[in-house]
């Protein structure tokens, strides 16, 4: 009996780790598509004859919808099984991928990036709460979290390399075929791999009207960010939109708290965990979009890199998390726990982005650039997992999909808005040095300055705020090895590991 135990143990354990991989490729394919287009803009422009005012809508379809749904999503796989929503996401993300691929009007290309965007905010509002079912005890999931960390921070870096090369190699519609063998490959193996939870069902919280009020308010919020860049921050569009969002947001929280089965339940908004990561966790990945878009923008605009130099140039990055995520970071998380390890990582993304202020018009790479990216790549990698271990520490199971949804808003959010906002600052900058008779090339400079301190004061923010509000979901012990073992209600109980 005991061999067969064992047999059934082992199987069970690689079936988890196989749907690991396999839900990780569906994050790759959404973490690339958030960089991988940005590199083939210019051909998507000349190719389709969209003007430059059009053009963004190439990037803005696809935020918008992704941003939008994440919670509800998130919210429907607590309810209906998060293995159907997350299938059904890679089905649509899949799907829009091949006629992103095919289009040959403008309108066709943008209809299809909101329906890519619906996909990936649909299969990734439940990846979270799918790891956490999956691997419930501590040292496996720290194992599980920082896999999945990689992919979502460094999808980004790697979809630039891959864009550079496709677009160089063929031509920009490649971009998008590529997630087509990807996402069938994910759909065959998650349906066989992946358990499927038995989900609430619709009586416990088909909460249609607060769904609308919700969703509808997330749609303008995020429309009225992508779009401030456009309009101007003070103008009459975005102050009515996001105005309205507010509102929105207003009837949503105030419908919530007087009907018995709300969709987000107030239970789940009252955990100070969940709370509190969430913000330190959207001023952290402000800073990380900041270095990904202007970064880039840098070594083109200013060094003159190529598009596939400028992928190279953040593969150390990337590596760097890819090494991290293989193991050491899990056993770090376990060594010291969650708070004591986000500390000095955040403190080192900080660092790195103090030193991309100090980049001139003519730095040298190895000596300016990759010391910065290095002790970024090392800064999230030790960071983005104790954030992610404590946001999902005290969520009941039940409840896990909704969480994670809000973990991706805030995070979505939050990137969405700093981009918009630095994005303005470097072209008002620029804007300004040049009307004081600054060299081009000086004036970008200065204006990407700006976006880099930013940076710094967001993760400022963040390291401020973990040290004065966020605690670990358990007591820490001051010596001794520390494993956290999540027991059936949720939460966690620490101990000292016998050596």
């Amino acid at each position: 009996m005991s061999q067969i135990s064992a047999i059934s143990s082992g199987t069970t354990d690689r079936r988890r780790w196989i749907a690991l991989v396999v839900v990780c490729l569906a994050m790759l394919m959404n973490a690339l598509d958030s960089s991988i287009v940005n590199v083939a803009l210019p051909s998507i422009q000349h190719s389709l004859h969209f003007s430059q005012a059009s053009l963004t809508w190439v990037v803005d379809a696809y935020l918008i919808a992704f941003g939008s749904f994440l919670l509800l999503a998130g919210r429907l796989g607590d309810l209906f099984g998060r293995k159907k929503i997350f299938l059904s996401g890679v089905t649509i993300f899949t799907l829009s991928s091949l006629v992103c691929a095919i289009a040959s009007s403008q309108s066709m290309l943008i209809v299809a990036r909101f329906l890519q965007g619906l996909g990936g905010a649909v299969s990734t509002s439940v990846i979270v709460a799918i790891i956490v079912t999956e691997f419930p005890g501590a040292q496996e999931r720290a194992k599980a979290m920082s896999a999945y960390m990689f992919v979502a921070v460094g999808g980004g870096s790697i979809g630039l390399l891959v864009g550079g090369i496709l677009t160089q190699a063929v031509n920009w519609h490649w971009i998008f075929v590529i997630n087509v063998p990807i996402g069938v490959l994910t759909l065959i193996l998650g349906s066989i791999l992946i358990k499927e939870n038995p989900g609430l069902g619709a009586a416990r919280g088909l909460d249609v009207i607060g769904s609308l009020f919700m969703t509808a308010s997330l749609i303008l919020g995020i429309y009225s960010i992508v779009k401030a860049s456009d309009f101007g921050w003070l103008s009459t569009h975005t102050l009515v939109t996001g105005g309205l969002s507010i509102a929105l947001m207003g009837i949503f929280a105030g419908y919530e708290t007087h009907i018995e089965k709300p969709i987000v339940p107030v239970h789940i908004v009252k955990i100070r965990s969940l709370r509190i990561s969430s913000v330190v966790r959207g001023l952290s990945f402000s800073s990380m979009f900041s270095v990904f878009f202007f970064g880039a923008l840098y070594l083109e605009k200013v060094l003159g890199y190529a598009p596939l130099r400028t992928g190279v140039a953040f593969l150390p990055m990337t590596l760097i998390m890819a090494t991290m995520s293989l193991g050491l970071t899990s056993r770090l998380l376990m060594r010291f726990g969650p708070t004591r390890l986000l500390i000095p990582g955040t403190i080192s993304v900080i660092v790195g982005l103090a030193l991309l202020t100090r980049l001139g018009e003519h730095s040298n790479y190895f000596a300016a650039v990759l010391p910065a990216f290095v002790l970024l790549g090392l800064g999230m990698s030790v960071s983005a997992v104790p954030l992610l271990t404590i946001a999902m520490a005290d969520v009941p199971k039940a409840d896990a999909g909704l969480a994670s949804g809000i973990v991706n808003v805030s995070m979505w959010l939050a990137s969405s808005a700093a981009l918009a906002v630095f994005g303005t600052l470097a072209a008002s900058t620029t804007s300004s040095r040049l009307a004081q008779g600054l060299r081009p090339s000086a004036a970008l400079v200065d204006g990407y300055h700006v976006t880099f301190y930013a940076g710094v004061l967001c993760s400022t923010a963040g390291l401020i705020v973990t040290l004065l509000f966020l605690r670990a979901p358990s007591r820490e012990i001051d010596s001794g090895d520390v494993s956290f073992d999540e027991v059936d209600d949720g939460e966690f109980d620490v101990f000292v590991s016998e050596m």
